[in-house]
């Protein structure tokens, strides 16, 4: 047994400190582990749940296009210039800038959410086994676990995916390469055998018109919101806020060698949140508009099809964990990486037991995303504006300062100002940051004397 534990010991993934150079990796590699994590369980979700909220064709199609952009572009020119230059995870870089005793807050507070999103996508795995082994699968009203069948289930498998994550950035991303490409396929092939069933002749060509009076045709389940344009886009775009803009994936792109691998979101972007987000629309449109991942995949596909839906589960879940286990690092410096990803496992596999959070995945990512996105404002203000500016950096490393209360307020006082704004939720984010930018300025320029 110590054995193994010496091994895992040098499992070391630049925790504290830079990455080396000879640890850098090749843009296949970030081609794979973007199409890993974003064709994948989330996305059975995601597009199912637009054809709930009656997404017009039109409204989905023209917003993912343009929300799907924005995002790359948010990798490229946000996440990954800082990445690049600092070489060091969000959650170490922060306590130059926010001191180590903010620092310790916003880390638990991202790693809870990251365990809650891990969560979710076990219990997307679970619909999957559940439906080839007969397991009661959660319906769209539960909270709590509805058997003890469903709770033994999600722990096995939170299990299995929390092994994976333990041994590091250079075992997912190859997981990633392995797996995306058989996901892909099982997304397509899927939809095309739907489509039969929803009464699409084989020469395709009432195709148009079943999309869209059968499928995105405008009208919103019972207890759903109606979606248009601006939902779409606005969520395609804020999805993965937490990751770009809240700049969480400096984890991922500190091992990058240039700046320009922020374009490979793409392949995660263009293969999962629209070609995916389509698929999985016609999937549960032709199963009746029912909430189930697994039973989605199997009506197509057979065991094929829900395997395919495990292991997108999979693909999802290890790169959150991974990043909950660099987050969480912070709260115990004495404790080596694997043993943190290994106690967010077990944290994970326990929420993922309550369906509460893919039931609710939409809400749970927007407000999730909305909550952490005022510290990546403030980084980004930080480390790009203040130099403008002529500002001084790094005043908590400066000082000693145990907490940065100019940070604490930037990021507390646009998180009250966002909430209270009469709009839908998918529409905060935005108000929100231009607000942390200036109020963060602002606090910087009123308090230079000590600085």
């Amino acid at each position: 047994m110590n054995s193994v534990a010496s091994r895992m010991d040098k499992l070391y993934e630049f925790d504290r400190e830079p990455v080396s150079s000879d640890k850098l990796q090749t843009g296949a590699r970030f081609a794979g582990l973007f199409a890993g994590e974003h064709v994948a369980a989330t996305e059975f979700v995601i597009g199912a749940f637009f054809v709930l909220h009656g997404v017009t064709f039109s409204d989905l199609i023209f917003g993912l296009l343009a929300g799907n952009m924005l995002a790359v572009l948010s990798w490229a020119f946000i996440c990954a210039p800082i990445a690049v230059k600092t070489r060091l995870t969000l959650y170490w870089f922060l306590r130059k800038i926010a001191g180590p005793g903010l620092n310790v807050v916003y880390n638990f507070i991202n790693a809870v959410f990251y365990c809650i999103l891990a969560g979710a996508m076990i219990a997307v795995s679970a619909t999957a086994v559940g439906v080839i082994f007969g397991v009661p699968i959660p319906v769209a009203t539960d909270i709590l676990p509805p058997s003890l069948a469903w709770v033994g289930l999600t722990a096995v498998i939170g299990l299995l995916f929390t092994v994976l994550a333990v041994l590091g950035f250079e075992k997912l991303s190859r997981f990633a390469q392995i797996c995306s490409p058989w996901i892909f396929v099982v997304f397509i092939a899927g939809a095309v055998v739907m489509l039969s069933r929803l009464g699409v002749r084989a020469d395709l060509g009432n195709l148009m018109e079943v999309a869209q009076q059968k499928i995105w045709n405008g009208i919103a389940a019972a207890g759903q919101d109606k979606f248009g344009f601006f939902h779409i886009l606005s969520f395609a775009w804020f999805c993965n806020l937490a990751m770009h803009i809240g700049l969480s994936d400096m984890a991922i792109f500190r091992y990058a060698r240039r700046w320009t691998y922020g374009f490979y979101s793409a392949f995660g972007m263009y293969l999962g949140h629209f070609v995916a987000w389509i698929c999985s629309g016609v999937m549960v449109a032709a199963i009746g508009r029912d909430m189930h991942p697994g039973l989605m995949a199997f009506e197509a596909l057979g065991i094929a099809g829900a395997v395919g839906v495990f292991i997108a589960g999979w693909t999802t879940a290890n790169p959150t964990l991974y990043r909950a286990g660099l987050a969480l690092q912070t709260l115990t410096p004495n404790w080596p990486r694997w043993k943190i990803t290994a106690a967010a496992g077990l944290l994970t596999t326990i929420l993922s037991c309550f369906p509460l959070f893919f039931m609710k995945l939409l809400d749970y990512v927007a407000i999730y995303g909305l909550v952490l996105m005022p510290i990546g404002a403030v980084v980004l203000t930080e480390y790009w504006i203040f130099p403008r500016l002529k500002m001084k950096q790094y005043r908590a490393e400066k000082h000693s300062l145990l907490w940065n209360w100019r940070v604490l307020a930037a990021w507390i006082l646009p998180l009250v100002c966002v909430f209270m704004l009469p709009v839908h939720l998918y529409f905060k984010w935005l108000p929100g940051y231009l607000i942390t930018v200036i109020v963060y300025v602002g606090l910087q320029f009123v308090g230079r004397r000590e600085s």
